[in-house]
């Protein structure tokens, strides 16, 4: 009796040890532009530690995301890296327009492997496909990824586009052109600074003047059938605890942000 006892606790021991954790669904969900990915999961993670709350990130390029909310998607909050995209939501009635509010800022720089010996200087008509030594430039899709509309309007200020239209590296979105840099695939990309300072394998060559291309300007909104609790992170996005993690990652905090 005493041995069929044993095995019995042993057999169930067993079971629990090799059955899979159980996954606790997320309270919302926010889609977000695949440069915010290192910031929101550490501000994610903070609220879900003060609140017990937590929210599902979903990263990718602006202009994916918005098109899946468009389809359906069942997404309680969107940040954009442009104001284009929040937008194109808006006039969709896809957004409570009345939450919505800029929430951050960037800057657009020129990276190069962390190896690379090569000095660039950015300026009017600067010699970008000559630095490229026969190689590719990594940037977001220049036709609808925020990241890429900003390179290809600075690069088109500085009268260098038509020099390198032809030479491209195109990323489904700027974390992907930073890793295509990274890699080695590529000798120089176009990304943001909070792209470039999160990946030791890149440095910046230079940064581009702000005047060159539009503001670079993150609008967050809720979307029309967000449910209640999306308006608790989105207040906690414009506190003191998560703008100390935008700065510290290098995001420019705009007004209504602590």
């Amino acid at each position: 009796m005493h041995a069929l006892r044993a095995f019995v606790l042993a057999a169930l021991a067993l079971t629990a040890a090799l059955a899979p954790s159980v996954a606790f669904a997320a309270d919302i969900t926010v889609f977000a532009a695949a440069s915010l990915t290192d910031a929101l999961n550490e501000i994610n993670t903070a609220w879900t530690k003060e609140t017990s709350h937590s929210a599902a990130m979903s990263f990718a390029a602006s202009s994916a995301l918005a098109r899946q909310v468009e389809a359906g998607a069942p997404a309680d909050a969107f940040i954009s890296a442009d104001t284009d995209w929040m937008d194109y939501l808006d006039h969709r009635n896809l957004i409570q327009r009345q939450t919505r509010k800029d929430l951050l800022g960037n800057h657009l720089v020129l990276i190069e492997p962390a190896s690379s010996p090569a000095q660039i200087s950015i300026a009017p008509r600067f010699d970008l496909a000559g630095a490229l030594a026969g190689g590719r430039l990594a940037v977001a899709d220049p036709d609808s990824v925020p990241a890429g509309k900003y390179a290809k309007a600075a690069l088109t200020a500085l009268g260098v586009w038509d020099s390198v239209a032809t030479r491209l590296a195109s990323a489904e979105n700027v974390r992907m052109a930073l890793k295509y840099v990274a890699r080695g695939d590529a000798p120089l990309g176009i990304v943001y600074t909070t792209d470039a300072i999160s990946e030791p394998q890149v440095r910046i060559a230079g940064t581009f003047p702000d005047a060159t291309h539009p503001p670079i300007v993150y609008p967050v909104a809720l979307t029309t059938n967000a449910k209640p609790l999306a308006r608790d992170f989105l207040s906690y996005l414009t506190g003191a605890h998560a703008g100390a993690i935008f700065r510290k990652d290098g995001f420019v905090v705009l007004n209504g942000v602590r």
